[in-house]
């Protein structure tokens, strides 16, 4: 599908200069082997680290707790909230993330965090990397999401015993994925019997959990205020007939309820009223939680309330319509909708005895939900500052961020604004006139005030809020824009986190897809997705953008070469940000884009592209980027002979990164949102591959159409290509279909 999207993208800060997108499962099991060796016979670990302050904890004070047992010892009148993440898909994304979540436990002081978990086990690894940094190193009280569909019981057994090792407490059980069990079950597993229970549903593995563990785990379970709906529209949601399922997984041993995100208030009140007044009485005094979704950016929550089935009223989506040019202006006004939101979900849980929980979908990002928190009075009391200043200096208390300055949402009392004296730079100081320049200079006055500590609750959680030098740096990210953003970003990549999935019913898909059985019937799927007469293909559940109509002959033209293209855009040179089709941005800005396309292509039309590509003179015209399900990799950045220096020996090569998309804007600096890079290219890349994968397995083994797609799998390689010519229009497509 082509990208045109609408946010901004800041620096980023220095990363490591290594990254790979998978982690080591074999360093993995070697670390949950030390760490059961060391396990006590009450299943805690014997030696952990942890800062009971970061979680909100009492000195001396376990984080290793119980859910239930953390709300039950709040005051009845207590607000508290969690917040929720998902595994980063490359390396310099954990290190960033694991910075975000210190940086969030010490300004928020969340109750609890959760971990996300892909579908069939697909992020275990890294989801259960994520929740050692969250539950030992930074003594967050944690809460691992578990899957059970797809998923062999040997890795259920081995996920909750790693979480055991972990000393995480806490399971929300979920069923995932619709179950496709032969495909899942492990080779050395055996087959079931008729009498033997398969993990279908939410309520086998809460089941299981209590049956193998007992009351070790705090078992949470999900449910939709809406209804639940497995197909693509919302036709069968319905919470009545939700309510029965949901009591047998209370009833199962389900401690604690979670919501999927919602923005219909109305619902939810229907809801929770429904819930509390339900004549089994499992629902009484069982705590429900309301899960809440920061709103990102315009195209993000239209993709994912359609994903989730979640109805966003008219009025709220008005409001977001009037302002979906502008990502800065959507996020605010999603402050504004989350905010007002809290305060509603506050006005109905004040019937019900005990504290008030919220739940928040963070995205892996940091800004917005601070800014809700703390306007809603969410964020739990502060401990008693400490008398002394770590040797950290802050930035300026207000900054011009691309021109804009971050608006003071809310005076807090206990706020310390840092002074200019605590800048980190050397700054000039003058006289006889105001600082021309406030982030370089400072009058005598200024300067003469002391520096404040940085590492107070207060300052921290201006940082995350995005102020001064080390908010601007701590929210660089702030906007992200899928797998088009920076690698670098805990938040890149699609923004569910869960995995490699299809986001369908294999009936959707057998409806959506048929049998395809030769290369031709594939050509035909492509084909008619970009003709409208398909809603989706495997890669993508969204329609197409109205750019598209500009190069939708030539991409017709790609794909009936059998070459299927995943995402494209054309070139555009200059127009201005209002235009209906390409505009995005502030008003009186200009926006460009420069003409690319991803596609697959078969290994013997491959050889002979390739060839094309690397003809003397190309580099200067065309960037791309190639791999293989193999991990077979090559760049225009590796084909040229490299560089030498006095000596003759080789100069490394810096990766090149390719803004496609770009926007000059008045008082701003040149707004970059789509860029294109080998390390984001590479991670995507794992998850393209597998998603041919997951479509074979929607068709029995040994099919026509299951052996179709995993030869295209393991043959085809996939290619991006950026034509740096935006001037000329139509220089991408003469390169391809000459």
């Amino acid at each position: 599908m082509p990208t045109t999207t609408n946010s901004s993208h800041h620096p980023a800060p220095e990363a490591p200069p290594q990254d790979s997108s998978t982690f080591s499962s074999v360093r993995w099991a070697e670390r949950i082997d030390d760490l059961r060796r060391n396990l006590n016979p009450s299943g805690s670990v014997g030696k952990y680290i942890a800062d009971p302050e970061l979680a909100g904890l009492a000195p001396g004070e376990s984080a290793m707790e119980r859910i239930t047992d953390k709300i039950a010892a709040l005051p009845a009148d207590a607000n508290y909230l969690s917040l929720e993440f998902f595994p980063p898909k490359t390396a310099m994304g954990f290190s960033n993330l694991r910075d975000r979540l210190d940086r969030m436990a010490r300004a928020l002081h969340p109750l609890f965090v959760n971990v996300t978990w892909g579908a069939g086990g697909s992020t275990a690894t890294k989801s259960l990397e994520l929740a050692e940094i969250c539950q030992r190193e930074l003594g967050l009280t944690t809460c691992l999401h578990l899957t059970c569909t797809n998923m062999s019981r040997q890795l259920i057994d081995k996920a909750l015993e790693d979480a055991k090792a972990l000393g995480i407490r806490n399971i929300l059980a979920l069923r995932g994925d619709p179950p496709r069990r032969s495909e899942y079950r492990s080779a050395d597993e055996p087959e079931l019997s008729d009498e033997e229970d398969e993990f279908v549903w939410a309520i086998d593995l809460v089941r299981y959990i209590k049956k193998t563990h007992g009351d070790y785990f705090c078992i949470g379970v999900a449910a939709y205020p809406e209804g639940h709906a497995d197909e693509s529209h919302p036709l069968g949601q319905s919470l009545e007939h939700d309510l029965p399922y949901l009591v047998e997984k209370v009833q199962a041993g389900a401690d604690f309820i979670m919501t999927q995100l919602f923005f219909d208030i109305a619902a939810y009140d229907a809801f929770e009223t429904r819930l509390r007044s339900h004549p089994s009485g499992a629902f009484k005094d069982i705590v429900i939680l309301p899960g809440l979704m920061p709103i990102q950016s315009y195209q993000m929550i239209k993709r994912t309330t359609k994903l989730s089935h979640a109805n966003m009223p008219d009025a709220l989506m008005d409001r977001l319509d009037a302002v979906k040019g502008d990502d800065e202006k959507v996020k605010s006004v999603g402050v504004d909708i989350l905010s007002e939101l809290v305060d509603q979900i506050r006005e109905i849980k004040s019937r019900t005895p005990g504290p008030k929980g919220f739940h928040f979908y963070t995205l892996n990002l940091e800004k917005s939900v601070s800014f809700i928190l703390e306007r809603t009075g969410l964020i739990p009391p502060s401990t008693p500052e400490p008398a002394f200043a770590l040797p950290i200096l802050p930035g300026p208390p207000a900054i011009q961020v691309n021109g804009s300055t971050p608006p003071q949402l809310v005076q807090d009392i206990g706020r310390r604004k840092s002074s200019i004296g605590s800048d980190p730079r050397n700054r000039i100081i003058v006289s006889g006139r105001p600082a021309s320049h406030p982030d370089y200079e400072a009058t005598a006055l200024e300067a003469s005030v002391p520096a404040e500590p940085v590492n107070t609750r207060a300052n921290t959680l201006a940082i995350s809020e995005g102020e001064g030098v080390l908010g601007r740096e701590a929210t660089w990210d702030d906007f992200p824009n899928g797998r088009w953003g920076d690698a670098r970003s805990p938040a890149y990549g699609q923004i569910d986190g869960y995995g490699v999935s299809l986001h369908v019913t294999v009936s959707q898909a057998l409806r959506l897809w048929g049998t395809p059985k030769t290369a031709e019937d594939i050509n035909n799927i492509f084909i008619r997705h970009l003709k409208g007469e398909l809603s989706a293909i495997p890669w993508s559940e969204e329609g197409f953008n109205a750019e598209t109509d500009k190069i939708r002959q030539q991409l017709i033209r790609l794909n009936s070469k059998g070459w299927w293209s995943l995402a494209s855009q054309p070139a555009v040179n200059g127009l201005r940000s209002s235009d209906p089709t390409f505009g995005w941005g502030p008003q009186n800005g200009f926006v460009f884009q420069k003409a690319f396309v991803e596609f697959f292509i078969p290994s013997a039309d491959w050889k002979t592209l390739r060839a094309k590509l690397e003809q003397p003179g190309m580099h200067d015209s065309v960037c791309f980027f190639a791999t293989n399900a193999a991990g077979d990799f090559i760049s225009s950045d590796t084909v040229d002979p490299p560089s030498v220096d006095a000596q003759g020996k080789p100069l490394l090569r810096e990766a090149s990164t390719n803004a496609v998309t770009w926007g000059v804007f008045p008082g701003k600096e040149i707004v970059t949102p789509t860029i294109i890079e080998e390390v984001s290219f590479r991670a995507w890349s794992e998850e393209a591959f597998g998603i041919w994968g997951e479509w074979a397995k929607v068709y029995g083994k040994g099919s026509e159409s299951e052996k179709l797609l995993e030869a295209v799998r393991s043959d085809a390689w996939l290619v991006n290509i950026i034509h740096h010519d935006f001037v000329e229009k139509d220089a991408l497509w003469d390169f391809l279909l000459d």
